[in-house]
């Protein structure tokens, strides 16, 4: 009985080795985009913040910094722009937002404090645009007429949103003697190219999109083998942005009392105070 069910074994087992050695026979998993499986970034965790008590921050400074997707550092962050598969299953920032969003998965809000979220249908609008386009034709008795149609596209609008921007803390820990740095919030900026401006689209809470920045690779030019997740490329500060606003009694902003060279200067200004605090906090 044993020899029978083992014989029986062995030639099932040469069946399955026969069918996959057919040429034209697919079968799922016996062909795949690489050298080796890629498990890395699938089960990848975001590193969750140490607890902090309010009596330990001694020092604390809330600054608000923009992000370029359009500087070439920053353009793994703003490639590929389409909504369909892309190779390697890459994703932009803006299209992973906007799928976890449209799912239901992040909110988003339409206020930097997170007060007020937004319906999803407010969402899905904000990420099409829509324009009139007039159709040509003739009717039956051969006259010319004129026709206008709504015109709806997702893709191109993933060019015009380039710009993020960050709300974040910087503080320091003087129980574990550190100087960190947390976001607390992001939000989406669509470029007007005809007005030269900035339009609001929505605030995301950034601890709440951080399991999902850590499942999500992003392109690495030096490396296919070491590519980082949108987690680390925050948590490293991976990215090219300048500070264009500060707390401050007038809560202003720095475009609001400064123009051109003297804005960058601001921004530098911010950073080296933040850089002298905690250097001059191990000065002896």
């Amino acid at each position: 009985m044993k020899k029978s069910a083992c014989i029986l074994f062995v030639a099932m087992f040469m069946a399955v080795l026969n069918v996959k050695a057919q040429p034209g026979v697919f079968t799922p998993g016996d062909y795949k985009d690489g050298v080796y499986d890629k498990e890395n970034a699938n089960y990848r965790r975001f590193i969750p913040y140490t607890h902090l008590r309010e009596a330990d921050v001694a020092w604390e400074k809330r600054v608000w910094r923009e992000i370029d997707l359009r500087e070439k550092i920053n353009h793994p962050l703003f490639y590929p722009i389409d909504f369909a598969p892309s190779a390697n299953g890459r994703y932009s920032l803006v299209r992973l937002l906007s799928k976890y969003i449209t799912t239901g998965q992040i909110l988003a809000f339409q206020d930097e404090d997170f007060l007020v979220p937004l319906e999803l249908a407010v969402v899905k609008n904000k990420l099409v645009e829509c324009d009139s386009i007039k159709e040509s034709g003739f009717d039956a008795e051969g006259n010319e007429i004129t026709t206008s149609r709504w015109n709806c596209d997702s893709v191109s609008i993933l060019r015009q949103i380039s710009v993020f921007r960050l709300k974040e803390d910087w503080f320091f820990d003087k129980q574990k003697s550190v100087l960190e740095v947390r976001i607390l919030g992001m939000q989406a900026l669509k470029v007007d190219a005809e007005k030269g401006g900035l339009k609001d689209l929505f605030w995301v809470y950034f601890p709440a999109c951080r399991p999902f920045f850590a499942k999500h690779e992003v392109y690495n030019p030096k490396n296919d083998s070491e590519r980082r997740t949108f987690e680390d490329v925050f948590w490293k500060r991976q990215f090219s942005s300048y500070v264009f606003k500060e707390t401050n009694v007038y809560d202003r902003q720095f475009l609001d009392y400064s123009q051109g060279i003297d804005l960058l200067l601001e921004s530098d200004r911010v950073k080296n105070d933040i850089f002298k605090w905690e250097h001059d906090l191990w000065h002896f």
